[in-house]
Parts: structure tokens; C-alpha cells; sequence
């Protein structure tokens, strides 16, 4: 298992929990958009689309719930590592969870692939 140092660690948990905030804002403007499309438009298929993006907005919220959670729950033991040998912690590493670090870019990568998708729809949908 990989190792970094605490700090190093606490900055990237940071980062993540930064990226994540600022997805979840995403998703709430995409929202609005979609209220948008679905009082201007109200075919089949641009409503059966909507959902959609509902749907999937709505897990994303759930996975930034879920890693948010695990997140703290990283930092939270490296916080109890740090407090049992409080001596030279800048100069001492941790493992890293790499489930976590793989969840993470998953998440990116799913994520981006959503914005483009729903950008697409929105420009076609109006």
C-alpha cells in the first residue's frame, strides 16, 4: 500500500471534499436548467430525458454523500494516528486508501461524462 505524508494526505482529503462542494453546486444549477427545458418543452423524449438527468443527479449527490463520508472517516484516523504519536508528524507517512483514491477519479470521470452529456441536452432541449 502506498504512503504519503499526513500532510500530504490532509491536503488531498481537502482538495476532494473541495471538488465534491463544487460538483454538488454544479448539479443544483443543472437543475435549474432542467426546470427550465421542462417548462419550455414538454415532448416524450425531452421529458423521458429530464428524468433522466434527475435521476442521475440525484445519485451523484448520494456517491458525493458517500465519499464525503468515507473521506472524513480517512481523516478522522489519521487525525488518531497523529494524537497516539504526536512526535515528528510532518515527517511521518500513512498508508493511503487507494479504494478511496480509485473512487475518486472514478467519481471525476463519471461526472465529467455527465456534464457533457447534459450540456448537449440543454443546447438541443432549448
Amino acid at each position: 500500500m502506498p504512503q504519503k505524508y499526513l500532510k500530504d494526505l490532509h491536503n488531498e482529503h481537502t482538495t476532494w471534499i473541495k471538488n465534491l462542494e463544487f460538483c454538488r453546486d454544479e448539479m443544483k444549477t443543472y437543475t435549474h436548467r432542467l426546470e427550465e427545458i421542462i417548462t419550455r418543452n414538454t415532448k416524450v423524449d425531452i421529458t423521458a430525458q429530464v428524468e433522466h438527468f434527475q435521476n442521475q443527479f440525484i445519485r451523484q449527490n448520494e456517491v458525493i454523500d458517500e465519499l464525503k463520508h468515507d473521506i472524513n472517516a480517512e481523516e478522522h484516523k489519521i487525525a488518531e494516528n497523529a494524537k497516539a504519536n504526536n512526535v515528528a508528524t510532518d515527517h511521518r507517512k500513512f498508508d493511503e486508501n487507494e479504494e478511496l483514491v480509485d473512487r475518486m477519479q472514478m467519481f471525476d470521470k463519471i461526472f465529467d461524462e455527465l456534464k457533457t452529456d447534459f450540456t448537449r441536452f440543454a443546447a438541443n432541449a432549448l
